[in-house]
């Protein structure tokens, strides 16, 4: 298994999380997930992008089909990954402000998410972000955004045993271990869209 692993190419993930706090759960995961493809999950490398220079969407700033440089460089990011790990922490039965924001951005013309897989993981209280995850998907339709279905990864944050330390970081094993078999299905699952495998 490892020597086919070693054969096909490394996928580059961009993780985007649409918490903007440095503490914040959600980009703990992606903490988290950037730790496990450099110990045990192989042949991806995730990148996070940081979504709080963005300006609020307007196509004033949109100048003779160019885009403001920060936006353009966001876009360019989108447009090389292979495929997303979107961290999607759940505003008011919905994803947040910034997320959308970044979303938006980038799919002014011509759309860069287009004919890519994603994954979401979510942290929060109660459902864990389901329903952020679920609306989250319903924009990636539009986008032809293609989400894996299986594993989801919904984390109570604040049920007991404790989640993650005071920095935000993910410390429950139990929890590692569901966020690695996510990793695992978007890595198989980019390489079947691009024909690999």
């Amino acid at each position: 298994m490892e020597a086919m692993v070693a054969s096909q190419p490394v996928i580059k993930i961009a993780a985007i999380c649409g918490s903007l706090r440095k503490a914040s759960f959600n980009r703990g995961l992606i903490r988290s997930a950037i730790e496990l493809t450099k110990e045990s999950v192989k042949g991806m490398e995730i990148e996070y992008i940081d979504i709080s220079p963005l300006p609020m969407l307007n196509t004033d700033l949109e100048v003779d089909g160019t885009y403001p440089p920060v936006v353009e460089a966001f876009r360019q990011k989108i447009l090389r990954a292979d495929s997303y790990l979107f961290a999607c922490p759940e505003y008011n039965y919905s994803v947040t402000g910034p997320l959308k924001n970044a979303i938006d951005w980038a799919s002014r013309p011509p759309n860069v998410w287009a004919d890519k897989a994603a994954a979401i993981i979510s942290a929060a209280g109660g459902s864990g972000g389901a329903r952020a995850q679920y609306h989250l998907r319903q924009i990636g339709v539009y986008l032809d955004l293609h989400f894996i279905n299986k594993p989801e990864f919904f984390l109570n944050a604040f049920q007991a045993p404790a989640k993650f330390d005071s920095d935000g970081n993910l410390i429950d094993e139990e929890s590692k271990e569901k966020l690695k078999a996510v990793l695992l299905a978007l890595r198989a699952f980019t390489l079947r869209l691009q024909g690999i495998c």
